[in-house]
């Protein structure tokens, strides 16, 4: 049988508990998505998400030890040396810079649809926008049907 110790569970819950504080944060940005009709909220609910994964890919960067991947002056490099990977906070500094600007365009196209249609509110585009489309299609059946020649 497999010895069971508390201190083992303890060191290997607080070795992973930032993962599930990125999960956590994650799933919150989700939810704010999939359950608010707000358009804003929505953005914000993918910021969330959006930071929560940017947080996890800087975290997978670190190497407990490592230290930064710089050279040094002697040129003189120690077999034995650990290396965080400079890789990820690369990457993650260009999504961060794109995450900027699709925010940005997100919330200038509310505004546009605030300023066309007087609200932001899903619901509410969703049942102007169901009828209109009925209207069309009452107007195309009246003058002889959709497909006319």
């Amino acid at each position: 049988m497999v010895g069971f110790n508390l201190e083992q569970l303890v060191t290997f819950l607080a070795g992973y508990a930032i993962y599930w504080l990125f999960i956590i944060l994650m799933m919150t940005g989700f939810y704010i998505v999939v359950s608010r009709g707000n358009l804003i909220k929505k953005i914000i609910g993918l910021n969330l998400f959006q930071t929560s994964v940017f947080l996890f890919y800087v975290s997978i960067g670190k190497v407990s030890g490592g230290t930064a991947p710089i050279l040094p002056m002697k040129l003189k490099v120690e077999d034995f040396s650990i290396y965080s990977n400079p890789l990820p906070h690369v990457l993650i500094l260009t999504a961060i810079v794109v995450g900027v600007a699709t925010t940005a365009l997100g919330l200038a196209l509310i505004i546009r649809i605030k300023e066309a249609y007087d609200t932001i509110e899903e619901s509410d585009l969703l049942e102007m926008n169901r009828e209109e489309f009925s209207k069309e299609n009452r107007e195309d059946i009246e003058q002889g049907g959709l497909f006319k020649k």
